[in-house]
């Protein structure tokens, strides 16, 4: 049977009442305005009243005393006489009314009691008409005068609501100061485990024993321990760090309130720190319980960096409320404060003393088996071939975070559904991994035949020269398809996964990707623009070579790169002839690769243009195709995916592991330029 999941309503969308608030108070005051009768009276002279009284027209007059006007009102047989019926009916949309139908101004009420009586004594004593004496309000006058300031307090007050968040706490004007922090407790509870998270295994064991703490505090402070007031989780982008606060909040058995470091950041001054002090109160009433800050860096960044002589920066006001409150003369136990960023050189000092935040939890980009981890996870639903492992799939992405893994396994979804498949199979999971490195694969673009053979020589120089270097990374495609903004092609490489590199590693790697520029000049006799990325990359390593990493002769054992650099650091840490000599040295550097490179490229001429060749017929090449055209490659050198089956003894995994950089060789011919391919964005990923 299939399973009944229980389909929740869609929650219905609030309507704003406010806006209808104020277009039905504008809708009123027009329409009082304009069905007000006074508005639709017929202004006359003093002239034309005086014809209508001798013309015995007029059946009443109304004198109104505190407005200075008088209002006339027809005889019934008058409304037919055509010369008023025009001009009442052109006023009136509505039509003629009872009345009254004309108004007269007047400067003087007592120069026109005189007028009117000299005037009714003209008139036969059967036509005599007294004039009746009214006081009216104008309410149309009063409207434009009140009803305008009460619409603009309205609007005030309804901008206020706006930009302090709408309802609920901390919307109102008066509450501003506070604290916009969601609470989630045993009603409310985040879905997401420990067991949603893979490949971070030593901080997961961190986090886990302070939702121990919480849950059992008895455990740790019999021995006179006290528990951790704070963890700091740091690291890249897409490591998962906010996804790992998120399984604390769910496995916790105690309050957990998460905010971002934004939400301290108001307009108006005060608010940040007012704000801190009330997030605190609500985690103390809460206690023993966790409070989880999202970009601490948005708030934390170091006091006084940046800062104007006599300014006030609102920003350092609330981060000294924020180490106040973790670590002051009055703070309580029971508030363990958790926080994550990605810029932890900006962050203040005092906020990373323990005391504060006891614990700092690195979290970086996984290994091959954390990567490993990460794909069963995110392939758990996916309806993946049989073909599909997930060990293969962590040797392809070195360098992959959490982040960039999951959008690896959704693309090849889309891609398999794309295609009307049954099953996601390994090829979509190639493609996707093509299309998170390289970007979109442009099949539109219109490439000349000479622009197409400069980077089919281009990227063959990479393929050559990185094929017979002993220190170079094992070649896994060579690709000339364009992907991406402005990339027409590149060379993917599998590299073993180390954190020291020898001086030789690094001048191979320099050769490897001058090979694209040295293979041009060699074919062509001239450059193109094609190596800029190659350049860009090449002048980094040369520099960090000379001046970060001292394997310089000539520099020695010195090193300039600072860790802590500055945002507002203008002077350099060395003289200007250590400047002139460091950048000669990065000349000679490059310039003796790139004639290594030209000289290796040159002994090999024949299998640089065989490779070429192939190139511009096929358009993407992998390692064995090399293999079958210029022979296996001259070094042996175990890849991260072998060392690391071989370390566990597998012998089904050691088989696999020398099929990992040739799999996706096995496809049909055809799909070699259609759903295959990377981006010439070449050298910025030679690195993964």
């Amino acid at each position: 049977m299939p399973d009944k999941k229980k389909i929740l309503p869609n929650k219905p969308q609030r309507p704003n009442y406010q806006v209808w608030i104020i277009a039905a108070l504008i809708a009123l005051i027009f329409g009082i305005t304009y069905f007000n009768g006074a508005n639709n009276l017929v202004i006359i002279t003093m002239t034309k009243f005086e014809n209508m009284v001798m013309s015995n027209d007029v059946s009443r007059v109304v004198l109104v005393p505190n407005q200075k006007y008088v209002e006339i009102t027809l005889k019934g047989e008058a409304l037919n006489n055509a010369k008023y019926k025009s001009e009442l009916e052109s006023k009136n949309s509505f039509g003629v009314t009872e009345g009254p139908h004309y108004k007269l101004k007047i400067a003087s009420v007592d120069s026109f009691v005189e007028n009117y009586k000299e005037l009714q004594k003209k008139l036969p004593k059967d036509q005599q008409m007294d004039y009746e004496v009214e006081d009216k309000s104008d309410f149309t006058t009063m409207l434009w005068n009140w009803g305008f300031l009460v619409l603009l307090l309205f609007g005030f007050w309804f901008l206020m609501r706006r930009m302090t968040g709408g309802g609920g706490p901390g919307g109102q004007i008066f509450n501003i100061g506070k604290s916009k922090a969601a609470l989630f407790d045993a009603e409310n509870k985040v879905k997401i485990t420990f067991g949603n998270v893979a490949g971070l295994d030593e901080a997961k064991e961190e986090v886990k024993e302070i939702v121990d703490f919480l849950k059992t505090p008895s455990k740790f402070t019999k021995l006179g321990g006290k528990i951790p007031k704070g963890a700091l989780l740091i690291g890249p982008p897409g490591t998962g760090k906010t996804l790992l606060a998120k399984a604390v909040a769910g496995e916790a058995g105690v309050p957990f309130f998460t905010l971002s470091g934004s939400d301290f950041v108001e307009m108006f001054v005060g608010v940040g720190a007012a704000r801190v002090r009330d997030l605190f109160k609500q985690a103390k009433e809460k206690a023993p319980c966790i409070v989880f800050i999202d970009e601490i860096d948005a708030i934390g960044r170091s006091r006084g960096r940046g800062q104007m002589p006599g300014s006030n920066d609102e920003r350092e006001n609330t981060l000294n409320s924020l180490l106040v409150e973790m670590d002051g003369f009055s703070t309580d136990s029971g508030v363990i404060i958790l926080a994550a960023t990605n810029r932890p050189d900006v962050l203040d000092s005092a906020l990373m003393r323990p005391g504060r935040f006891d614990r700092q939890i690195s979290i970086d980009k996984p290994d091959i088996v954390g990567r490993e981890a990460i794909f069963k996870v995110h392939l758990k639903p996916l309806k993946m071939a049989k073909d599909v492992d997930p060990k293969k799939l962590s040797a392809q992405t070195p360098g992959f975070a959490g982040a960039e893994i999951a959008n690896v396994c959704n693309e090849a979804a889309l891609i398999a559904a794309r295609r009307d498949k049954e099953a996601v199979d390994l090829q979509d999971f190639q493609d996707a991994i093509d299309r998170v490195i390289g970007g979109l694969e442009k099949k539109s673009k219109i490439i000349s035949p000479e622009e197409k053979k400069i980077v089919a020589y281009h990227e063959a120089g990479h393929a050559v020269a990185g094929w017979f270097l002993e220190h170079a990374d094992p070649l896994v495609k060579v690709s000339i398809v364009p992907r991406g903004i402005a990339a027409l092609g590149y060379a993917q490489y599998l590299p073993k996964e180390q954190f020291l590199y020898q001086t030789e590693q690094l001048l191979d790697e320099m050769c490897m990707a001058l090979g694209g520029r040295a293979s041009e000049e060699i074919i062509f006799g001239k450059i193109s623009t094609g190596a800029l990325s190659d350049l860009e990359r090449v002048t980094k390593m040369a520099y960090s070579i000379v001046s970060v990493y001292g394997m310089n002769d000539k520099i020695g054992n010195v090193s300039f790169y600072d860790s802590k650099q500055s945002d507002y650091n203008f002077t350099k840490p060395y003289s200007e002839s250590t400047s002139q000599t460091i950048d000669a040295e990065v000349r000679k550097l490059i310039e003796g690769e790139y004639e290594r490179t030209k000289a290796l490229l040159s002994k090999h001429k024949v299998e640089l243009e065989v490779i070429a060749k192939e190139l511009l017929e096929k358009e993407i090449i992998f390692q064995n195709d090399l293999e079958r055209l210029i022979g296996k490659r001259p070094y042996e050198a175990q890849t991260s995916y072998q060392a690391f089956t071989n370390t566990n003894g597998n012998a089904k995994d050691k088989e696999s592991a020398k099929e990992v950089e040739t799999e996706v060789s096995q496809e049909p011919e055809a799909t070699y330029s259609s759903s295959t391919g990377s981006t010439d964005s070449s050298d910025k990923e030679d690195a993964k």
